[in-house]
């Protein structure tokens, strides 16, 4: 693996980690929609690099997710619930920054974060196993 490919796929981990932090800190603040927003993005950008790491090309987010379910979740790498959570926040992450009228809550939020920090503990350890 080239240089740049490493560097770009730990570039992408800390900007998981990053999104994820950003996340709680609105959640401490009541910003909901925001903090589905950022653990979306968290789950997105360890996903890009796992694809990276795989040499598996995607040009959206919705490419991404397909690719992800393709070679990870029907192949069991990750399993149904955790691919079911990226998808779920995808759409939630649409939902809350273009639904008119729609605003998120604490009851629904805040059950999100041990399933999101479990997904990206679980797609560290694939890029890691490589």
């Amino acid at each position: 693996m080239d240089n740049y490919k490493k560097d770009y796929i730990a570039y992408r981990i800390t900007r998981a980690d990053q999104a994820l932090d950003d996340a709680k800190l609105l959640a401490e603040n009541v910003s909901w929609n925001s903090a589905v927003n950022r653990l979306y993005y968290a789950c997105y950008y360890i996903v890009s690099a796992l694809l990276l790491q795989n040499e598996i090309s995607t040009k959206t987010h919705t490419g991404c997710k397909t690719q992800f379910g393709l070679h990870f979740v029907k192949t069991g790498k990750i399993s149904l619930e955790q691919g079911q959570l990226y998808a779920d926040l995808m759409d939630w992450r649409q939902k809350g920054d273009y639904g008119d009228m729609f605003d998120f809550d604490m009851e629904t939020v805040q059950p999100l974060f041990v399933p999101v920090e479990n997904f990206l503990s679980k797609v560290k350890e694939l890029i890691e196993k490589g």
